[in-house]
């Protein structure tokens, strides 16, 4: 009989500043290292998916942000785990990012991030922003 792979509910945020969107780099050695990826994490018991994306931005990059609405949504399956992804629109509040639980951070645009190599989950959002699909405004501007 088959084992039923563990769930993993994970929060990813969009932050988006001058028509660029913030990626991050994750560390070598991790699961799938060495991939870029929108910065968020895995949710802990009971905690919602924005408090998840505040916590993990903070913890990853040193920034305080807000937390709009969800832009997308994702699953993927792989030997290991089942990953559900829910991508959040959001705004920086305050701090500069700094890669303090991520390898790297980069600044991209639009024409910029298929140059980047992404997990499978991510694909189908780097796609859309790709092709225009996302509006780069900030909420409210």
């Amino acid at each position: 009989m088959r084992e039923i792979a563990p769930e993993v509910d994970v929060a990813a945020g969009l932050i988006i500043k001058d028509d660029e969107v913030l990626i991050t780099q994750r560390r070598t050695g991790s699961h799938l290292g060495g991939l870029w990826e929108f910065p968020g994490g895995k949710r802990k018991p009971g905690e919602s998916f924005e408090a998840c994306l505040t916590r993990e931005v903070m913890e990853e990059l040193g920034l305080a942000i807000a937390v709009h609405e969800q832009v997308a949504s994702a699953e993927h399956v792989d030997t290991e785990r089942r990953v559900r992804l829910r991508f959040y629109r959001c705004t920086i509040l305050s701090g500069e990012p700094r890669p303090l639980g991520c390898a790297a951070y980069r600044w991209v645009t639009a024409a910029q991030i298929n140059s980047y190599p992404f997990p499978p989950a991510d694909e189908p959002l780097v796609r859309r922003i790709a092709s225009g699909g996302i509006d780069r405004q900030q909420p409210g501007a």
